[in-house]
């Protein structure tokens, strides 16, 4: 068998593996709620099997090339075992959702093996109201919030009747010698300035728009620089963390912030920050911080995936520091000071800077990578993560049953306590907060925070008479 194309990691997904630490895991994942009584192990597994042609990576591993001679790649992996990806375990009956969370926290307390295919799925049996939820765990240099939709997606059917997918055979591809990893690392970097003699001829047949291109990507650098010599506030958000999860969410209405959106202006994702600001502005308050003159920065991840690149493998995200105004007591006047800042991060270059990093990373040995990925991703400049991502607004459903619940579950790079995600579904807004299980014990009142907080903002914009709460009470949980 002729050996496959072995795909290198980009530039950002590499910068994932490099941030990685003993305490600051890069993976990300849902838990999913299903209604109806739960499939056997034995069903899901073949399910999984099935469409598991769908989505290649998923039986791929990491290969780093000796000496650093370019970036790791993906191979088959020879000894790929199911079993091991997809668990199976059970809760005592009835389970309750505090024992979910906490169970879930375990599940995002360990790390990824590196040498195997990076991503688990687990079943978890014995929930009350005759349910079941799976629990996944992908690591970030596999997929972004994006396209981890799309590949989600396979495992799901838009009917309650499961479409019949046929499975493929699937053999793996030799694993490649270390000479030959060498080699294809010394490959790519002599492709590199053919790349950039292309563009070179490009710019002389379009002196006009590389000039322009030129000086928006200059303009771009510029800003992130200037950001990167602005670090964010020093709260207790920003601690030394360390490996053990806490995991609490709760689920609100879409509808509610579009009607927020509609009658006070801004976008969903305006809406979403101002939430999110009044909810730690309370969490700062009750730990005794001052919050006047404080802002904190967010950093909002911003795909800039283009159309013909939808459903690609590999991140293409760059990242922009979003103002959280907790030094305001007026929800209104934090929506319209969040809107008005993200409108103008929009229109300038900062998300065109990270990009051109991005870019120039794809030139650089992993040791540089290593520095250029840390200036693009430092955590200096921002508080937490807050990353918001549309899912579809329609019922999904596995083997059968309807998925009533997608919490989105992000991480905790070094030095950050919190990460708060958000995911569109089928008429919801789901808020799943990730915390360090001993910075941040009081997980549960951010959780309440953010129902006060869009309470707040509905009753002053007088768009609601009831917020969400918790779908179940915001315990504390984690390992």
């Amino acid at each position: 068998m002729p050996p496959r194309h072995k795909d290198r990691l980009t530039a950002v997904d590499a910068s994932f593996l490099v941030q990685e630490g003993r305490a600051s895991h890069m993976h990300v994942g849902a838990v999913l709620l299903f209604e109806g009584p739960s499939p056997s192990y034995e069903e899901v597994l073949d399910g999984v099997g099935s469409r598991l042609h769908l989505v290649p990576r998923y039986r791929q591993k990491l290969a780093f090339p000796p000496l650093q001679a370019g970036r790791p790649v993906w191979i088959d992996d020879p000894t790929f075992n199911l079993e091991y990806h997809v668990r199976h375990t059970a809760l005592p009956s009835p389970g309750s959702v505090e024992q979910l969370r906490a169970l879930a926290g375990r599940i995002y307390s360990q790390r990824l093996d590196r040498s195997k295919p990076l991503w688990e799925t687990w079943l978890v049996q014995g929930l009350e109201d005759n349910s079941f939820a799976l629990i996944t765990k992908t690591h970030h240099s596999m997929v972004d919030g994006i396209s981890g939709v799309d590949l989600a997606s396979v495992l799901f059917d838009v009917e309650p009747v499961p479409r019949q997918v046929d499975p493929e055979p699937w053999a793996p591809a030799p694993v490649p010698s270390a000479a030959e990893l060498v080699a294809d690392g010394v490959r790519d970097y002599v492709k590199a300035p053919l790349g950039a003699l292309a563009r070179g001829i490009g710019a002389v047949r379009s002196p006009g728009r590389a000039l322009q291109e030129a000086r928006e990507a200059a303009e771009g650098l510029g800003e992130v620089a200037w950001a990167n010599l602005n670090p964010a506030p020093d709260v207790p958000l920003n601690v030394p963390i360390g490996p053990h999860r806490r995991i609490v969410w709760l689920r609100s209405s879409l509808t509610e912030f579009k009607q927020v959106k509609d009658k006070l202006g801004g976008t969903v994702n305006d809406v979403v920050l101002a939430v999110v600001a009044g909810a730690l502005r309370r969490w700062l308050q009750s730990r005794g911080v001052r919050t006047e003159g404080l802002e904190l920065r967010a950093l909002v991840p911003v795909s800039i995936r283009t159309e013909d690149e939808h459903g690609a493998l590999g991140n293409r995200i760059a990242a922009m520091r979003g103002p959280l105004p907790v030094y305001v007591d007026d929800p209104l006047e934090r929506l319209r000071i969040v809107s008005e800042a993200m409108d103008g991060l929009k229109e300038s270059k900062q998300a065109l800077g990270a990009e051109v990093i991005a870019g120039l990373s794809d030139f650089a040995p992993p040791t540089i990578l290593a520095q250029a990925s840390r200036l693009n991703f430092s955590t200096r400049l921002f508080n937490l993560i807050v990353t918001n991502v549309p899912g579809p607004q329609f019922p999904l459903y596995m083997h059968g049953r309807e998925l009533r619940e997608l919490v989105p579950l992000a991480f905790l790079p070094e030095d950050h306590a919190l990460a708060v995600a958000i995911m569109s579904y089928n008429g919801g807004l789901e808020f799943g907060l990730l915390a360090d299980y001993d910075a941040v014990p009081d997980l549960d009142y951010v959780a309440d925070s953010l129902s006060e907080s869009l309470q707040e903002l509905l009753t002053a914009g007088g768009v609601g008479l009831a917020s969400r709460k918790p779908v179940e009470p915001a315990g504390t949980t984690g390992s």
